[in-house]
């Protein structure tokens, strides 16, 4: 039996746990309109819009809570596209204002089957009528209101009777231009804090009086602004969600869009579904259909190269490409040098095992390597990497005849972390190769059909395209290779090290059944020698790391409770098998403030 793994991460929900999360919408013929109660009457005179449990009952045999089925649905929108021209469309709007979790509230949305859509953060109102969204959410962001060129947004999108939720930054934006104050907190929140609910209706409906989320703010609202109340506080933040009911506007100063917020999801999915009235209609099999169709349309006679790493990203573009442009596609891999022990020989494997598609190994290690050599500085590395991968597939795709495109198996993650994807004003925490490495004269154009995603919703898709487990499961590798996992300089030398040490860390985790239970499980080189002793001589050898989280998404990570039984056998290993290794050190450090990779 494999032992319990122990973590700080808030892991995700079941999906029939999350299931009963959402708010029920109830059927319609089981609803009738009843008087005003006293609450409704005090809610007209003070120009609130009442809640849906006080202007409707249920019958006694059917109660509210259950979720309409679609095909009864239809009839009702079919009805109401007779009397409006315009329907508002199940897509829900997110304002990129710079936060690194913008995605992450996009990606929350499309678990619930609703259909998100960033957007940049001073889209006009124009362009959002055109779109026709049922919600606006506007996200964090790394400013403050008050600084210069601090983010806003096109105050008319306040006039288009469109539900919206601000969340941190969002909510200080709302309260910034409808006349509020705000001022920097005598006590900031980063992390874990206790909430407590002052309002159970509309979007804390559904959730407990109090629940754990996440903060992370320096600024707050020291005054309301006219026409809302709050709905929500904690310890050192005296309004942690407010609503204007009337207008159909809300905002909460937590971020309920990440795992470690208890009842995040409850809050999103009351905007949704009970403020917003969206139907949970979109799916990952539709993002397929529309993505294979864009790619058709786009290539059409032309040829795309790709370049394969053989991981999850990349070989699930590569299936995808080849179901939309079949032999139009050339898969070329890059042997660079950088890759784990093995790995060119387990890709080929792979791909002349389950499928059929065009592909060229280019053995590049050479060139890698020697523009590598004396470099450190870790920004510098993957602008190298980036910029010689591109070279040599320049080189292997003149042999494709009329390949004007280059596909890549690029994460939002990815992008997020160079810079923000919709020209929003996110700070750049890395580079990576695909996204900061690539030149501005680049002669491909090219497709990223993932760009937008995360990892676990391209294992999704993987999985719809009848990709093999044993790839859609492998753990991520970063795009530089073990080039960033090796501090400092690399070498040949160094790089053979490091190899052996991950192998060995990799082969214990497997054999201890954790593998699939952990987001990622490496070793790092450090720069460092320390002094050992072995057998009766003194040693001067080199430091590996240790370095294994869980993540949901690898947006926000926790370190992993490793049973020390397996700490142990992954130590003696390395000291014992590894030559040039003489200690071992276990990497605690969560993302944030760290990131997963050292580099």
């Amino acid at each position: 039996m494999a032992p319990k793994l122990k973590t700080k991460e808030v892991t995700a929900k079941s999906k029939k746990d999350a299931a009963k999360e959402i708010v029920k919408i109830p059927k319609e013929k089981k609803l009738k309109k009843v008087d005003m109660s006293l609450d409704e009457k005090a809610d007209a005179k003070t120009g609130k819009t009442p809640g849906l449990k006080t202007r409707f009952r249920s019958t006694p045999k059917k109660r509210i809570g259950k979720m309409p089925k679609l095909k009864k649905v239809r009839s009702r929108i079919a009805a109401s596209i007779k009397i409006k021209k315009i329907r508002s469309k199940d897509v829900i709007l997110v304002l990129d204002f710079g936060s690194q979790y913008t995605q992450l509230i996009a990606r929350r949305v499309r678990e619930n089957k609703v259909y998100s859509k960033i957007v940049p953060f001073n889209i006009t109102a124009e362009e959002i009528q055109e779109i026709k969204p049922k919600g606006l959410i506007l996200s964090g962001g790394p400013m403050s209101v008050y600084d210069e060129g601090a983010p806003l947004p096109d105050k008319e999108i306040f006039k288009l009777d469109i539900p919206i939720l601000g969340i941190c930054y969002g909510l200080q934006v709302i309260s910034h231009l409808f006349g509020g104050k705000i001022k920097s907190s005598q006590e900031r929140e980063f992390g874990r804090a206790e909430l407590f609910v002052d309002s159970n209706k509309d979007l804390f409906f559904n959730c407990p009086t109090n629940l754990t989320c996440w903060m992370s703010h320096s600024d707050e609202v020291k005054k309301l602004p006219d026409g809302f109340v709050k709905i929500a506080h904690t310890l050192s933040a005296p309004i942690a969600g407010f609503a204007n009911r009337s207008k159909k506007i809300f905002g909460v100063q937590f971020h309920p869009e990440v795992v470690h917020t208890q009842r995040g999801t409850q809050v999103l999915t009351n905007f949704m579904f009970q403020i917003c009235g969206c139907l949970p209609r979109w799916t990952m099999s539709k993002f397929i259909e529309s993505t294979i169709k864009q790619i058709k349309e786009r290539v059409g006679n032309k040829k795309v190269v790709l370049g394969l790493s053989g991981g999850v990203d990349s070989t699930v573009a590569a299936v995808l490409l080849n179901k939309a442009i079949g032999r139009k596609l050339h898969c070329i891999f890059v042997d660079n040098g950088l890759l784990r022990k093995n790995e060119v020989v387990t890709v080929q494997k792979n791909f002349k095992s389950n499928f059929k598609i065009n592909l060229t190994v280019a053995n590049a290690e050479k060139g890698f390597l020697s523009r590598l050599k004396g470099i450190e500085d870790p920004e510098e590395k993957r602008k190298i990497i980036g910029d010689e991968f591109i070279k040599v597939f320049a080189e292997k795709s003149k042999r494709v005849s009329n390949a004007s495109f280059l596909a890549q198996g690029t994460l939002y993650p990815d992008v997020i972390e160079s810079a923000s994807p919709v020209g929003g004003p996110s700070v750049v925490i890395k580079s990576h190769h695909n996204v900061g490495g690539l030149p501005k004269n680049l002669k491909f154009e090219l497709i990223e059909p993932f760009r937008e995603l995360f990892k676990d919703e391209v294992r999704a898709i993987g999985k719809h395209l009848g990709v093999p487990e044993n790839i859609i499961k492998r753990q991520p590798f970063p795009g530089p290779g073990l080039a960033i996992r090796i501090l400092g300089e690399v070498t040949k030398e160094r790089l053979d090290i490091l190899r052996e040490a991950d192998e060995r860390v990799l082969e214990e985790i497997k054999k201890a059944d954790l593998y699939q239970d952990v987001w990622q499980s490496f070793a790092v080189l450090l720069p460092v020698k320390t002094v050992g002793v072995m057998g009766d001589q003194r040693t001067y050898e080199n430091v590996i790391a240790i370095r294994c989280v869980s993540s949901i998404d690898g947006m926000t990570a926790d370190w992993v409770q490793l049973p020390y039984e397996v700490l142990g056998k992954i130590s003696n290993r390395i000291i014992n098998e590894v030559k040039g290794v003489n200690r071992v050190v276990y990497d605690i450090s969560s993302k944030p403030p760290a990131t997963i990779e050292w580099e």
